[in-house]
Order: C-alpha cells, then sequence, then structure tokens
C-alpha cells in the first residue's frame, strides 16, 4: 500500500486546486485520484469543443434526474465532467463569482470566515485577469487565467444593445463592484485554450515529486477505522488498490460523487444505508440533503441569414472546417467560443436585492442541450434562475459505488421558483423582441405569448431544464444544524482525518455559474489545512 500525507479523491476544480497547493510544500506527499482521463485532449483544449464533446458523452458522467413532477415528469439531462478538472474540462468556461450577499448568507447561517471579504483573497489568489487591473476585485500572477473571448461574434454587440434598449445597463466587470447588468462574457481561456482547473493548478506541475497523479482510477470506498478515515480503496485497470494517508483524505466528488462516495463508505443516513447492506460508520442524515440547482428556460429563434451564429448549413460547415486550421495555427476564431459569450444579470422586480436571473447568450441554436440539432442558422438565450428556492437529494441506487445515483433537484417544488422565472421570461422576451434584433430575428423554435403566464409556466415544465451547476449535498453548517455535513473548515463532523472541498459543501447555492467559487473553495480549504498542518 503506497502511503502519502493526503490523499484528495476526485479531481474536478475543487480536488486539483487542492492537490497543487498542498504540494506547493515539497516535503508533503500528495496523492490525486481521477476516474476520468487527463484532461489535455483537442475536445478540452479547444474552447468549443464541448459543444461537441458533451452530447455524445465525452469527459462527462452522463448523469439524469428521478422523473420529476415539476417538469411533468420528465427525467432531466446531468452532464458532469469526467477527467481531470472536473466540469472545468466541459463547461461553458464562464467565470463568474456570485454575488456579495450570496457568501455574506453563508457566514450569516453560522460558518464563520466564508462571508464576501473573507473569501474574496481567494478568488484573487487563483486569478490572473487579462482585462482588469482592480487589485481589490482581481488577481494578478494567478494560475487560472481569465479573459474576454479572442474571436467574439458581432451578434454579442446586438444582445447587449437589446438589454440596454430595455434598460438593463452595461456591466463590463460583473465580478467587480456591482453584479447587475449586461456583460461580455469573462473566461477561463489562455492564448486561445480553455484554462480548465487541471490547466491551470496539475499540468504545470506533473514534475514535482511530491504530486502523484493517478488518472481512469475510480473510488471505491473510503477505509474508515476506529472513527476515523485513514486511506482510500480504488479501482485502476480493472484491479483494487490502496492508499494510506498519514494526515487526511479530501473528499472532491463533486454535488453527486461527494455524497455517494460518502454514503457508500458508511458515512450518511443509517436507515437509507442499510437498507442497501451498507455499514453504518456515521448516521449523518444530512449527506445527500439540500440539492440545489439553478434551472434554465431556452428562448430559440432562427436567423434568415449565417449572421455571425453556428450553424448546419453549406456555408456553416465550410467555415467549421477553416476555424480548424485557423484555431491550429493561431489559436483564433470560432474554435475559441465559449458558445455562452455574453449575459446579463437582471433583477424581476425593483424590490429584489439582487438580482435573481441570469442570462447567457449563446451564438447558435441550442436545443435539449445540443442533443437535437436543426439545419440553419440561430441563437439562444438562457434564462436561469439564479436563487432558486426549490430543495431536492441525492440517494443511492445501489451499494455499487459505479451505480449512477438517484438524482432528484426537485424542480419548481417552491412555488416562487416558477412564478420568478414565469417573470425572468418575459423580461428576456422583451429583449429578443427589441429593436436591435430586428435585422437578424427569424422565427421562434419556443412560441409563447408574453403576457399569458399560463402559458409560459407550460412551456417551462416541458422544456426547461439545469444549468449544470448542482450543489449542497455536503453542506456546511455549524454544530446547532442537524443537517451540516461538514463544518467552516470543511472537516467532516464526528469522523476524523476527512474533509469534503467542492460545490457540494455550499449551505446555499451562488447566483450564477458555480465554477469560480469550487475553485475558491478548493483554495481556501488547502489554506486552512496548511495553516493547521
Amino acid at each position: 500500500m503506497e502511503v502519502f500525507d493526503y490523499v484528495v479523491v476526485g479531481g474536478g476544480s475543487a480536488g486539483c486546486v487542492v492537490a497543487s497547493r498542498l504540494s506547493e510544500d515539497p516535503s508533503i506527499h500528495v496523492c490525486l485520484l481521477e476516474a476520468g482521463d487527463a484532461g489535455k485532449g483537442a475536445l478540452v483544449r479547444a474552447p468549443l469543443g464541448f459543444a461537441a464533446g458533451v452530447p455524445r458523452g465525452i469527459h462527462s458522467w452522463h448523469y439524469q434526474t428521478v422523473p420529476q413532477p415539476g417538469l411533468n415528469g420528465r427525467r432531466g439531462f446531468q452532464p458532469r465532467g469526467k477527467a481531470l478538472g472536473g466540469s472545468s474540462a466541459i463547461n461553458a468556461m464562464v467565470y463568474a463569482r456570485g454575488h456579495r450577499s450570496d457568501f455574506d448568507g453563508w457566514a450569516a447561517s453560522g460558518n464563520q470566515g466564508w462571508s464576501y471579504e473573507d473569501v474574496l483573497p481567494y478568488f484573487r489568489k487563483s486569478e490572473n485577469n487579462e482585462n482588469f487591473v482592480d487589485a481589490h476585485y482581481h488577481g494578478k500572477g494567478g494560475p487560472l487565467n481569465v479573459m474576454h473571448l479572442r474571436s467574439p461574434s458581432r451578434m454579442n454587440d446586438v444582445f447587449l444593445d437589446a438589454c440596454q434598449a430595455t434598460g438593463i445597463p452595461l456591466n463590463l466587470d460583473y465580478n467587480g463592484r456591482e453584479h447587475f447588468g449586461c456583460w461580455p462574457a469573462q473566461v477561463t481561456q489562455k492564448a486561445g485554450e480553455r484554462c480548465s482547473a487541471a490547466a491551470a493548478f496539475i499540468h504545470p506541475n506533473l514534475d514535482r515529486p511530491n504530486l502523484h497523479v493517478r488518472t481512469q482510477a475510480h473510488c471505491k470506498r473510503l477505509i474508515v477505522e476506529s472513527g476515523r478515515v485513514t486511506g482510500v480503496e480504488f479501482w485502476l485497470g480493472g484491479d483494487v488498490r490502496r492508499v494510506r494517508a498519514r494526515r487526511e483524505v479530501i473528499v472532491s466528488g463533486g454535488a453527486y460523487g461527494s455524497p455517494q462516495i460518502l454514503m457508500t463508505s458508511g458515512i450518511g443516513p443509517a436507515e437509507h444505508l442499510r437498507e442497501l447492506g451498507l455499514p453504518v460508520h456515521r448516521d449523518m442524515p444530512g449527506v445527500g440533503a439540500n440539492l440545489q440547482d439553478h434551472i434554465t428556460a431556452v428562448l430559440i429563434y432562427r436567423s434568415p441569414r449565417n449572421h455571425e451564429t453556428f450553424g448546419i448549413s453549406a456555408k456553416g460547415v465550410a467555415k467549421a472546417v477553416s476555424a480548424i486550421g485557423e484555431w491550429r495555427n493561431r489559436r483564433t476564431g470560432m474554435l475559441t467560443s465559449n458558445a455562452a459569450e455574453s449575459g446579463a444579470f437582471l433583477r424581476t422586480d425593483p424590490a429584489v436585492d439582487a438580482p435573481d436571473i441570469e442570462l447567457e447568450f449563446v451564438v447558435g441554436i441550442v436545443d435539449d442541450h445540443a442533443r437535437k440539432q436543426h439545419l440553419g442558422h440561430g441563437y439562444s438565450l438562457h434564462v436561469t434562475l439564479s436563487r432558486p428556492k426549490s430543495v431536492g437529494s441525492v440517494k443511492l441506487a445501489s451499494a455499487d459505488p459505479r451505480a449512477m445515483p438517484l438524482i432528484d433537484p426537485h424542480y419548481f417544488s417552491h412555488p416562487d421558483d416558477m412564478k420568478t422565472l414565469v417573470k425572468g421570461t418575459q423580461i428576456a422576451l422583451d429583449i429578443m423582441h427589441a429593436g436591435p434584433f430586428d435585422r437578424c430575428r427569424g422565427k421562434t423554435l419556443t412560441p409563447f405569448k408574453r403576457d399569458d403566464p399560463v402559458q409560459i409556466e407550460g412551456m417551462l415544465r416541458d422544456t426547461a431544464d439545469t444549468e449544470y451547476h448542482p450543489c449542497g449535498t455536503c453542506r456546511m453548517g455549524p454544530d446547532t444544524d442537524p443537517m451540516a455535513v461538514v463544518d467552516a473548515q470543511l472537516r467532516v463532523k464526528g469522523i476524523d482525518g476527512l474533509r469534503v472541498a467542492d460545490a457540494s459543501i455550499m449551505p446555499a447555492i451562488t447566483s450564477n455559474n458555480t465554477n469560480a467559487p469550487s475553485i475558491m473553495i478548493g483554495e481556501k480549504c488547502a489554506d486552512m489545512i496548511r495553516t493547521r498542518a
């Protein structure tokens, strides 16, 4: 059995950060286990490659939800990253931290050290921002490169003009002082390539003799001895192997993987574990509870001509073929697109203290996560509920850690969520029908009447789905919270030698994309470990 100081289970956004930062000390030996591959293929490095890879299941766990009553019984699609970098290897690369009140809310719920001003230094620590120099909000010299797109479509100008025509101001830096407004996307790219968490934190450091990375290593269980996690058992090439941790094991499997790893290791709701014949090392009812996710409506429009959109046509195919050569030679062109090239944070009511809707403008037709293809050209608008109140769960379908878990986001179970998303959809329709779009707007694939909320609700139940931001299933909280899984140091309560660091620890979902907060969580976790070591 190999022995290390720390074993990190899961090479996703947070796990890559934790392993990288801990291994900066040459006297500390770190093992990083990742079930996927190294995350270096062309479909990862070429930013637009995810649009081809995700629908085909490349570098993705193709999860689905249980049937959702709020979606008329449909099962939602839930892709999650399966490669070093985790979902940062397959996401749309939008770098968005969240609203100040998100983190202040975490601190107010009893999590000392997690307010906005507390976590801001960790956002800065990771970042190398090419566009903004405000030292209070942005970092220089960090491993995670953040920039504006190299070759954005001019359709973004149309969208931003339409937002301003409907009263939403331009806000170039939504990660700065002000969150509200419309914006060109800040993306995790460097020199025309995706800058995943692996590209930023792991790939440049593989020559460290104290950093041991094992890919294609699927966790079987945590080894629990007398109330302490002492190591990890995992599959590698069909064999079962073990590694031991002298100090700690850090689980970073994401909102679905982390609770699954804990439960299959005997840490979770006792009754549920016993039903599956699993031993109970620690009865923790909060493991797998508190699942939160952003749900999204998608408005899709055809465009009578190309209008700098992606599409299936003779010109579109020729443009794509040409773009491959351009990206190979200069790392510019359409393959550097993140698809969701611009967006907005807005309020559905002036009385709302922080934006409750996120818009992401996509320069192509995206129907059912790009799994349904359409001839011709067009554009889409994602309308995302930023602050959902519906709460679901993750449970085990089997004692086998390789089985897909039972994912139940419980979409629209809270009545306020439907009301808010209907209002957001109405505002989005106003933007899409504003004057700047007149020259390029064709027929919509999602027709509905703007002033008919009942019809809009029907459309949402028929078509809405995830914006890929699950979190909260190993939530952080004080000892007075019986459903809290980890404390403010991210230590699993009642089990020694074990922490969780990823989006699953979020007490409440952030107001926008969760990748930047996940990287921040990794930074803060590593810092807390090193400070206490």
